[in-house]
């Protein structure tokens, strides 16, 4: 037909491949499909405890941060660059810490550094963080920035503006509701730095709310035998016993206590420990009765956006690893931490520091651990470090943990799940 040039086979072939070209065009631009990751990934450093004292914890840390770093580059990445994590084993060592932060900046040439697990290996990284003006956002460091006032760190444990005061805040407020109130209080706590700080708070609150302290003592860590100690705080009668400890110390007061007959009208406090599943199945009923702080806990109050997909997902792989099968008390904000450098990464369009930073103070983030909005010092505006108790606890296995009703929470009233059984039943 005249006007018109017939399709040779080559022809056809220069056609397909030029579609080709032009459709991978599109998907790259994000016309008609989801955008193509960049070969630039955006590098997040640290440094985590591996081996050593607080490997069981840095490594379910490690896990929840991984499953944020597939989660968010199968969205298609931030920015449109995939990420990717650099991280170094400090072993439990907060000398270790320094040159690790070193070289992930100046050999890794990492984009943003978080911190490790805990107080003793946040601290180590704040001079080189604030000597280079980064955005520092910390895993359960206690009252870190305190003494450097650093205008880019911020905290994901939910102990609020005064953590030291925060932490035993629900407890005693709710202690002061019941009927007979409770009058006199013991204070027990381990002779560590984020013990002799609880404690302080711990006695600003007792005065707040009017209690009269009896007993008022620390212990060397890793004190092999409670027993003497809590003989002594029975001596005393107190109506509280107010426990601050670390996790061999927890159980080791609650299997003393157990002993001893100690039966005051409440018992428990800021016993690190008590939330870990291996800890739990292995107390089982012992813990029925005592009162702690939480983080997050099954009930149906902290059912909140992403929590159960994101421990699907933990619980799944958590086995293989021969980590916390359960998972409740640090991964979801190991992966709560990076959803809000995530989120302000993106909410800003940037991946300058203080651009960054700025737009952390300035709004608040969606994450699986709730809504977070952080307050002038980093630490979150509002407190919500829970008091539960444990309730109806049969036996020692598992699923006992997993399920509503074991860890009822008492406070703040927002989150309240159930109602405190005082006073304390004792130990059966």
């Amino acid at each position: 037909m005249k006007g018109t040039r017939a399709r040779t086979p080559l022809m056809g072939r220069h056609l397909l491949i030029a579609a080709g070209i032009v459709a991978g065009l599109l998907i790259a631009s994000g016309i008609g499909g989801r955008p193509a990751l960049a070969q630039e990934p955006i590098k997040i450093g640290f440094s985590m405890a591996l081996t050593g004292g607080l490997a069981q914890a840095g490594k379910a840390a490690l896990l929840a941060m991984e499953i944020w770093r597939d989660d968010v580059n199968r969205a298609g990445g931030l920015l449109g660059r995939p990420v990717e994590l650099i991280f170094y084993d400090d072993q439990t060592k907060g000398s270790n810490v320094p040159a690790i932060y070193a070289k992930l900046l100046d050999v890794d040439d990492v984009d943003f550094i978080v911190s490790g697990y805990g107080t003793n290996l946040t601290a180590p990284a704040m001079p080189i963080v604030i000597d280079r003006d980064l955005v520092f956002i910390s895993l359960f460091a206690t009252a870190v920035n305190e003494k450097f006032h650093y205008p880019y760190y911020f905290q994901i444990m939910p102990a609020g503006p005064d953590p030291a005061v925060n932490w035993s805040e629900g407890f005693f407020s709710v202690a002061a509701q019941q009927n007979p109130k409770p009058r006199t209080v013991a204070l027990l706590s381990s002779d560590s730095e984020f013990a002799q700080n609880t404690v302080v708070g711990a006695r600003v609150n007792v005065e707040k709310y009017g209690f009269e302290v009896v007993y008022d003592e620390k212990y060397p860590p890793n004190t092999p035998d409670y027993s003497p100690i809590v003989r002594a705080i029975k001596a005393r009668n107190p109506d509280i016993v107010y426990y601050i400890s670390y996790p061999p110390e927890s159980v080791g007061l609650v299997r003393a206590s157990k002993e001893i007959g100690l039966k005051p009208k409440m018992v428990g406090g800021t016993m690190v420990g008590l939330q870990y599943t291996s800890i739990q199945t292995s107390l089982g009923p012992d813990l029925n009765g005592i009162v702690n702080y939480w983080f997050w806990a099954p009930e149906p109050t902290m059912n909140f956006p992403g929590i159960d997909a994101f421990l699907k997902k933990y619980q799944a792989e958590a086995p293989k690893q021969k980590l916390d099968p359960l998972g409740y008390y640090l991964p979801p904000f190991a992966y709560a931490y990076l959803q809000v450098l995530g989120q302000a990464i993106e909410g800003s369009g940037s991946t300058d520091q203080k651009t960054v930073g700025e737009y952390i103070h300035n709004n608040p983030f969606d994450t699986v651990v709730g809504k977070i909005k952080f307050g002038s010092n980093g630490e979150w505006a509002q407190s919500r470090v829970l008091l539960v108790q444990l309730q109806n606890i049969q036996g020692h296995d598992v699923s006992e943990f997993s399920q509503p009703g074991k860890m009822v929470i008492l406070y703040p009233p927002k989150f309240k799940s159930g109602d405190l059984i005082y006073p304390f039943p004792g130990w059966k």
